[in-house]
Protein backbone atom coordinates (compact mmCIF):
# COMPACT_ATOMS: atom_id res chain seq x y z
CA UNK A 1 0.00 0.00 0.00
CA UNK A 2 2.52 2.56 0.81
CA UNK A 3 4.42 1.29 -2.55
CA UNK A 4 1.36 2.57 -4.15
CA UNK A 5 1.09 5.63 -2.13
CA UNK A 6 4.41 6.84 -2.81
CA UNK A 7 4.39 5.70 -6.96
CA UNK A 8 0.97 8.17 -6.92
CA UNK A 9 3.17 10.93 -5.01
CA UNK A 10 5.83 10.74 -8.04
CA UNK A 11 3.31 10.93 -10.72
CA UNK A 12 1.69 13.84 -9.20
CA UNK A 13 5.40 15.43 -9.38
CA UNK A 14 6.42 14.57 -12.75
CA UNK A 15 2.87 15.82 -13.66
CA UNK A 16 3.43 19.02 -11.55
CA UNK A 17 7.07 19.65 -13.52
CA UNK A 18 5.85 18.80 -16.73
CA UNK A 19 2.75 21.83 -16.42
CA UNK A 20 5.51 24.03 -14.99
CA UNK A 21 7.41 23.94 -17.83
CA UNK A 22 4.49 23.79 -20.35
CA UNK A 23 3.48 27.38 -18.65
CA UNK A 24 6.78 28.59 -19.30
CA UNK A 25 7.37 27.50 -22.78
CA UNK A 26 3.70 29.77 -23.12
CA UNK A 27 4.96 32.25 -21.77
CA UNK A 28 8.14 32.77 -23.61
CA UNK A 29 5.79 32.28 -27.07
CA UNK A 30 3.37 34.82 -25.84
CA UNK A 31 6.57 37.58 -25.09
CA UNK A 32 7.89 36.88 -28.36
CA UNK A 33 5.05 37.26 -30.63
CA UNK A 34 4.00 40.33 -28.44
CA UNK A 35 7.37 41.56 -29.09
CA UNK A 36 8.56 41.79 -25.67
CA UNK A 37 11.34 39.39 -25.79
CA UNK A 38 14.86 41.19 -24.91
CA UNK A 39 16.48 42.04 -28.52
CA UNK A 40 20.01 40.24 -27.51
CA UNK A 41 19.02 37.50 -25.54
CA UNK A 42 18.91 33.64 -27.73
CA UNK A 43 15.34 32.34 -27.21
CA UNK A 44 16.64 29.23 -26.66
CA UNK A 45 18.57 30.43 -23.24
CA UNK A 46 19.64 33.38 -21.69
CA UNK A 47 22.88 34.19 -23.71
CA UNK A 48 23.13 37.51 -24.51
CA UNK A 49 24.01 38.26 -28.31
CA UNK A 50 25.53 40.83 -30.71
CA UNK A 51 23.76 41.19 -34.32
CA UNK A 52 26.18 39.28 -36.46
CA UNK A 53 23.42 39.79 -39.67
CA UNK A 54 19.92 40.72 -40.32
CA UNK A 55 16.75 38.76 -41.89
CA UNK A 56 15.36 40.42 -44.62
CA UNK A 57 14.03 39.26 -47.90
CA UNK A 58 16.25 42.69 -49.65
CA UNK A 59 19.51 42.23 -51.47
CA UNK A 60 21.14 44.47 -49.31
CA UNK A 61 24.61 44.40 -46.87
CA UNK A 62 26.64 46.87 -44.45
CA UNK A 63 30.46 47.36 -45.63
CA UNK A 64 31.84 47.92 -42.41
CA UNK A 65 35.79 49.14 -40.99
CA UNK A 66 37.71 48.48 -37.85
CA UNK A 67 40.10 51.38 -36.95
CA UNK A 68 42.39 50.94 -34.28
CA UNK A 69 45.88 51.09 -35.89
CA UNK A 70 47.41 53.17 -39.21
CA UNK A 71 45.07 55.64 -41.37
CA UNK A 72 47.11 55.61 -44.51
CA UNK A 73 44.51 53.84 -46.73
CA UNK A 74 41.19 55.54 -45.47
CA UNK A 75 41.57 58.52 -47.32
CA UNK A 76 41.43 56.11 -50.21
CA UNK A 77 38.52 53.52 -49.24
CA UNK A 78 36.60 57.46 -48.70
CA UNK A 79 37.15 57.81 -52.42
CA UNK A 80 36.44 54.41 -53.53
CA UNK A 81 32.70 54.49 -51.08
CA UNK A 82 32.26 57.73 -52.40
CA UNK A 83 32.92 57.02 -56.10
CA UNK A 84 30.45 53.98 -55.76
CA UNK A 85 27.70 56.26 -53.77
CA UNK A 86 27.93 54.06 -50.87
CA UNK A 87 27.51 54.90 -47.12
CA UNK A 88 29.42 52.49 -45.21
CA UNK A 89 30.64 52.31 -41.19
CA UNK A 90 33.68 53.05 -39.43
CA UNK A 91 34.33 51.69 -36.19
CA UNK A 92 36.79 53.26 -34.10
CA UNK A 93 38.92 53.31 -31.64
CA UNK A 94 39.40 55.97 -28.97
CA UNK A 95 42.98 56.20 -29.11
CA UNK A 96 42.73 56.26 -32.83
CA UNK A 97 40.68 58.71 -33.18
CA UNK A 98 42.52 60.71 -31.16
CA UNK A 99 45.73 60.36 -32.77
CA UNK A 100 43.28 61.28 -36.09
CA UNK A 101 40.78 63.51 -35.39
CA UNK A 102 40.64 65.45 -38.69
CA UNK A 103 40.54 61.58 -40.34
CA UNK A 104 37.46 61.10 -38.31
CA UNK A 105 35.83 64.08 -39.28
CA UNK A 106 36.63 63.50 -42.81
CA UNK A 107 35.04 60.18 -42.05
CA UNK A 108 31.89 61.68 -40.56
CA UNK A 109 31.32 64.62 -43.39
CA UNK A 110 31.87 61.98 -46.09
CA UNK A 111 28.33 60.76 -44.83
CA UNK A 112 29.77 57.50 -42.99
CA UNK A 113 28.21 56.31 -40.14
CA UNK A 114 30.63 55.80 -36.80
CA UNK A 115 30.52 53.48 -33.72
CA UNK A 116 32.39 52.79 -31.06
CA UNK A 117 35.21 50.34 -31.07
CA UNK A 118 36.22 50.91 -27.61
CA UNK A 119 38.78 53.18 -25.99
CA UNK A 120 41.76 51.17 -26.00
CA UNK A 121 40.50 48.11 -27.75
CA UNK A 122 40.94 45.64 -24.90
CA UNK A 123 39.60 42.16 -24.48
CA UNK A 124 36.13 43.70 -23.09
CA UNK A 125 35.32 39.94 -21.53
CA UNK A 126 38.22 40.34 -19.35
CA UNK A 127 36.89 43.35 -17.61
CA UNK A 128 35.23 44.22 -14.96
CA UNK A 129 31.63 45.98 -15.17
CA UNK A 130 32.91 49.26 -14.71
CA UNK A 131 36.11 49.19 -16.41
CA UNK A 132 33.64 48.25 -19.68
CA UNK A 133 31.75 51.20 -19.19
CA UNK A 134 34.87 53.34 -18.77
CA UNK A 135 35.92 51.82 -22.21
CA UNK A 136 32.40 52.96 -23.61
CA UNK A 137 31.63 55.99 -22.42
CA UNK A 138 35.41 57.69 -22.70
CA UNK A 139 35.54 56.41 -26.55
CA UNK A 140 31.81 57.93 -27.06
CA UNK A 141 32.61 60.57 -25.40
CA UNK A 142 36.31 61.53 -27.72
CA UNK A 143 33.93 60.76 -31.13
CA UNK A 144 30.99 63.09 -30.07
CA UNK A 145 33.61 65.42 -29.47
CA UNK A 146 34.60 65.39 -32.77
CA UNK A 147 31.87 64.72 -34.79
CA UNK A 148 28.91 66.11 -32.48
CA UNK A 149 27.37 62.89 -32.81
CA UNK A 150 27.01 60.29 -29.50
CA UNK A 151 27.52 56.78 -31.34
CA UNK A 152 24.63 54.24 -31.14
CA UNK A 153 26.92 51.66 -32.60
CA UNK A 154 29.50 49.28 -30.58
CA UNK A 155 31.80 46.45 -31.56
CA UNK A 156 33.92 44.87 -29.57
CA UNK A 157 37.61 44.33 -30.01
CA UNK A 158 38.59 40.60 -31.47
CA UNK A 159 34.89 39.73 -31.61
CA UNK A 160 35.14 38.96 -27.69
CA UNK A 161 31.92 39.30 -25.70
CA UNK A 162 29.68 38.03 -22.83
CA UNK A 163 26.75 38.71 -21.18
CA UNK A 164 28.15 41.47 -19.04
CA UNK A 165 29.99 43.07 -22.59
CA UNK A 166 26.10 43.32 -23.85
CA UNK A 167 24.44 44.69 -21.05
CA UNK A 168 27.27 47.47 -20.87
CA UNK A 169 26.68 48.25 -24.45
CA UNK A 170 22.64 48.62 -23.48
CA UNK A 171 23.31 50.56 -20.41
CA UNK A 172 24.75 52.88 -23.11
CA UNK A 173 22.15 52.30 -25.55
CA UNK A 174 24.41 50.87 -27.78
CA UNK A 175 23.18 48.18 -30.39
CA UNK A 176 26.57 45.38 -29.81
CA UNK A 177 27.54 44.52 -33.74
CA UNK A 178 29.41 41.04 -34.77
CA UNK A 179 29.77 40.59 -38.62
CA UNK A 180 29.02 36.96 -40.49
CA UNK A 181 31.71 37.81 -43.27
CA UNK A 182 35.32 38.12 -42.97
CA UNK A 183 36.98 39.45 -44.90
CA UNK A 184 40.58 38.20 -42.93
CA UNK A 185 42.16 41.61 -44.92
CA UNK A 186 44.09 41.53 -41.69
CA UNK A 187 45.84 38.64 -42.95
CA UNK A 188 47.63 40.23 -45.76
CA UNK A 189 44.85 38.55 -48.16
CA UNK A 190 45.44 39.23 -51.87
CA UNK A 191 42.62 41.41 -53.09
CA UNK A 192 41.06 38.38 -55.14
CA UNK A 193 41.50 36.28 -51.78
CA UNK A 194 39.65 39.10 -50.05
CA UNK A 195 36.98 39.09 -52.33
CA UNK A 196 36.75 35.60 -52.80
CA UNK A 197 35.87 35.47 -49.33
CA UNK A 198 33.14 37.32 -49.26
CA UNK A 199 31.74 36.20 -52.23
CA UNK A 200 31.22 32.65 -50.75
CA UNK A 201 29.98 33.95 -47.17
CA UNK A 202 27.64 37.04 -48.06
CA UNK A 203 23.62 36.76 -47.95
CA UNK A 204 20.76 39.19 -47.81
CA UNK A 205 21.59 41.49 -44.69
CA UNK A 206 25.33 40.42 -44.52
CA UNK A 207 27.31 42.66 -42.16
CA UNK A 208 30.56 42.34 -43.86
CA UNK A 209 34.34 42.91 -41.82
CA UNK A 210 37.21 45.02 -43.27
CA UNK A 211 39.97 47.18 -41.57
CA UNK A 212 40.63 50.53 -43.01
CA UNK A 213 44.89 49.92 -42.84
CA UNK A 214 45.23 46.17 -44.27
CA UNK A 215 47.51 45.95 -47.05
CA UNK A 216 45.50 45.30 -49.90
CA UNK A 217 42.03 46.63 -48.54
CA UNK A 218 42.26 49.08 -51.78
CA UNK A 219 41.98 46.95 -54.16
CA UNK A 220 40.01 44.17 -52.11
CA UNK A 221 37.62 46.51 -51.32
CA UNK A 222 37.29 47.64 -54.99
CA UNK A 223 36.82 44.47 -56.51
CA UNK A 224 34.19 43.05 -53.31
CA UNK A 225 31.97 46.22 -54.55
CA UNK A 226 32.40 45.32 -57.91
CA UNK A 227 31.67 41.49 -57.23
CA UNK A 228 28.48 42.76 -54.97
CA UNK A 229 27.17 44.93 -57.45
CA UNK A 230 27.30 42.44 -60.16
CA UNK A 231 25.52 40.17 -57.95
CA UNK A 232 22.63 42.76 -57.32
CA UNK A 233 23.38 43.74 -53.98
CA UNK A 234 22.72 47.25 -52.90
CA UNK A 235 24.73 48.71 -49.97
CA UNK A 236 23.45 50.75 -46.26
CA UNK A 237 25.03 51.55 -43.12
CA UNK A 238 24.70 48.93 -40.20
CA UNK A 239 21.91 51.69 -38.86
CA UNK A 240 20.21 50.86 -41.74
CA UNK A 241 20.01 47.22 -42.03
CA UNK A 242 19.48 46.92 -38.31
CA UNK A 243 16.15 46.60 -36.86
CA UNK A 244 15.70 49.21 -33.76
CA UNK A 245 12.87 47.28 -31.55
CA UNK A 246 10.41 44.74 -31.77
CA UNK A 247 13.09 41.71 -32.66
CA UNK A 248 15.34 38.81 -31.56
CA UNK A 249 18.59 37.63 -32.37
CA UNK A 250 18.44 33.28 -33.33
CA UNK A 251 21.19 30.92 -32.16
CA UNK A 252 23.65 32.40 -34.92
CA UNK A 253 23.42 35.72 -34.19
CA UNK A 254 20.39 36.35 -37.03
CA UNK A 255 18.41 39.30 -35.92
CA UNK A 256 15.06 38.77 -37.02
CA UNK A 257 12.20 40.85 -37.11
CA UNK A 258 9.45 39.91 -34.33
CA UNK A 259 6.08 39.12 -36.43
CA UNK A 260 2.60 39.23 -34.65
CA UNK A 261 0.12 36.81 -35.74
Amino acid sequence: MRFIVMKKKNMLIAIAIILVIVLAICIGVSLLLSGKTEGSVSLSNNRKLPIYRVKTDEKKVALTFDAAWGADKTEGILKILNDNNIKATFFLVGFWAKEYPDMVKKIDEAGMEIGTHTDTHPKMSTLSKEKMDIELKQSMEKLKNITGKTPTLFRPPFGDYNNSVIEAAENNSLYTIQWDVDSLDWKDLSAKEITLRVSKNVKNGSIILMHNNSTNILNGLLMTIDFLKGQGYSFCTVSELIYKENYHIANDGEQILNTNS
